[in-house]
C-alpha cells in the first residue's frame, strides 16, 4: 500500500509497479502549477508527487525532470554509469499517477491505457497508484506487441511482451540462421525470451525444438509468438531454468551478455550476475549433448571491453567445463548505439564483436563418459 495526506485526510491506495519498485515513504499532492525544479528537487529528495493535473502536463514535467538529471561523464567507468543510471530512475520513479476501478486514469488528457495495463497487470481491479514512468513503458511496449519487430531471418515479424527482450538487435539472430547446423532432428534453446531463436532453428529445418524460460512472460511470449508463425506443432516451449530433460545434438543458449546486477526485471535480458547463466549453460552443456553434438555460446565481447570479464576467462570456462571450441562465426553491431559518440560507453560499443561459439565436448571428457 501507498500512503499519503490530501484535503487534510489520511488516504491510501495498492501500490502497482511491474518491475517490483518499492512505494515511496514520503507523498505529496502535486498539478500543473508545479515547476519542473521543485519537482526534481523534491524527487532528488525521496519525496514523490502523486499528480492531480492534467496527464499531458505531466508527461511534459516528466521529461523535464529528465533533463535535470546528471548526465553521465564520457569517460565514466560502466559502475559509474549504472550507478547514474539507478539514480536517474529513481528519481524520475516519483512521479506518479491515480488509477480508478478498470484500469482507467482520472486525470484530463489521459488516454486509454486499459488493454497496455490488461497485458502487463493483468485484468482490470480497484483503484491504485503507480509511476507515470512505468506507464509510458507499458504504452511503448503495447504498441511494440501490436506491430511487432521484422527479423529477417524469419521473413516475419516477432511480436514481443512487456518485460522480454525485443530482438531489435538482428546480428546475433543472423548468426544462428548461418551457423551450420550438426543435426536437424533435436535442438533445445536455453532463455527463449520471445522464442525467435527457436523459430529460426525450426524455420531451417530442425524437427522438433524444445525451448526453455524460466520467466512466466517470456513462457507465453515465445508461445503466443509460435503460434502466430505456424510453429508451435515443432516448438515446444517449457519453463524450465536453463536445460530441459535430456539429450539433445545441439543445445543453443544466448546468455545476458554482461555479468552485473540488474536494477529491474526488464535489465535481465542484459545483466547477468556473476555470469550466473553462462557458467550454468557451460557446466551443464556437456550432460545435456549427444556425442558428436554441439552447444552454440551467442555471446557479444562487451563486457570484455568494459573490464567486466576477460577473453582469457571465458577460455579458461570452456576448458574447466570439459568443452573445445570447433569454430566462431564474429558479426558487428548495427545498432544506434554502437556508433553513438554521446553514450558514454561508445568506444567500448565501437570495438564490440558478437561471436557464435561452436562448442563440443572434449575427446578426454567423451572417454571417460
Amino acid at each position: 500500500m501507498i500512503r499519503w495526506t490530501e484535503a487534510g485526510e489520511e488516504r491510501s491506495a495498492p501500490w502497482r509497479s511491474a518491475l517490483g519498485a518499492p512505494p515511496p515513504t514520503r507523498v505529496v499532492i502535486a498539478d500543473d502549477r508545479m515547476k519542473a525544479d521543485t519537482a526534481y528537487r523534491l524527487a532528488c529528495e525521496g519525496t514523490a508527487l502523486l499528480w492531480r493535473g492534467d496527464f499531458q502536463n505531466a508527461r511534459q514535467l516528466l521529461q523535464a525532470m529528465g533533463r535535470r538529471c546528471k548526465p553521465v561523464d564520457p569517460g565514466a567507468t560502466f559502475y559509474q554509469y549504472r550507478q547514474a543510471q539507478g539514480q536517474r530512475a529513481r528519481t524520475l520513479g516519483m512521479l506518479l499517477i491515480p488509477y480508478e476501478e478498470g484500469h482507467r486514469i482520472p486525470l484530463a488528457r489521459a488516454p486509454d491505457v486499459r488493454q497496455a495495463c490488461e497485458e502487463v497487470y493483468g485484468p482490470a481491479a480497484g483503484p491504485a497508484v503507480g509511476q507515470l514512468r512505468e506507464l509510458l513503458g507499458l504504452i511503448g511496449a503495447h504498441e511494440w506487441r501490436k506491430k511487432g519487430v521484422e527479423v529477417s531471418a524469419l521473413g516475419a515479424r516477432i511480436y514481443p511482451h512487456y518485460g522480454v527482450f525485443s530482438p531489435i538487435r538482428g546480428e546475433y539472430v543472423d548468426l544462428v540462421a548461418q551457423a551450420p547446423l550438426p543435426d536437424k532432428r533435436l535442438a533445445f534453446e536455453l532463455g527463449t525470451g520471445t522464442g525467435v531463436l527457436a523459430a529460426v532453428l525450426a524455420k531451417r529445418g530442425v524437427e522438433r525444438v524444445v525451448a526453455t524460460d524460466l520467466d512466466p512472460r517470456a513462457v507465453a511470449c515465445a508461445r503466443d509468438n509460435l503460434a502466430r508463425l505456424d510453429l508451435a506443432d515443432r516448438v515446444e516451449v517449457v519453463a524450465a531454468d536453463l536445460f530441459p530433460p535430456g539429450r539433445a545434438p545441439l543445445v543453443v543458449c544466448n546468455p545476458p551478455w554482461l555479468p552485473a546486477k540488474p536494477s529491474s526485471p526488464l535489465d535481465q535480458a542484459v545483466y547477468d550476475p556473476g555470469g550466473r547463466m553462462l557458467q550454468g549453460f557451460l557446466d551443464g552443456l556437456a550432460d545435456h549433448l549427444e556425442p558428436g553434438g554441439e552447444g552454440w555460446l551467442v555471446l557479444s565481447d562487451l563486457a570484455e571491453h568494459l573490464g567486466l570479464r576477460s577473453r582469457a576467462d571465458l577460455m579458461a570456462a570452456f576448458d574447466a567445463a570439459g568443452l573445445r571450441v570447433v569454430d566462431r562465426l564474429d558479426t558487428r553491431p548495427r545498432h544506434r548505439r554502437a556508433s553513438d559518440d554521446t553514450d558514454p560507453l561508445s568506444a567500448a560499443r565501437a570495438a564490440e564483436v558478437t561471436s557464435l561459439w561452436r562448442l563440443a565436448v572434449q575427446a578426454s571428457l567423451n572417454a571417460r563418459r
